[in-house]
């Protein structure tokens, strides 16, 4: 069974942005986009 590729994105929620991913996982809300950057970086690597 071969995995999916994760994409993920960054989208505005107000002064919030917030991580998704293909795959159904979101990261928490943020109030930098970095962080929430960040957190997609995190999820990928994890998946790998």
């Amino acid at each position: 069974m071969a995995q999916e590729e994760h994409r993920t994105t960054t989208v505005e929620q107000g002064r919030f942005c917030v991580a998704r991913c293909s795959c159904g996982w979101r990261g928490p809300a943020r109030r930098a986009r970095s962080q929430a950057r960040s957190d997609a970086e995190g999820h990928v690597l994890l998946q790998a």
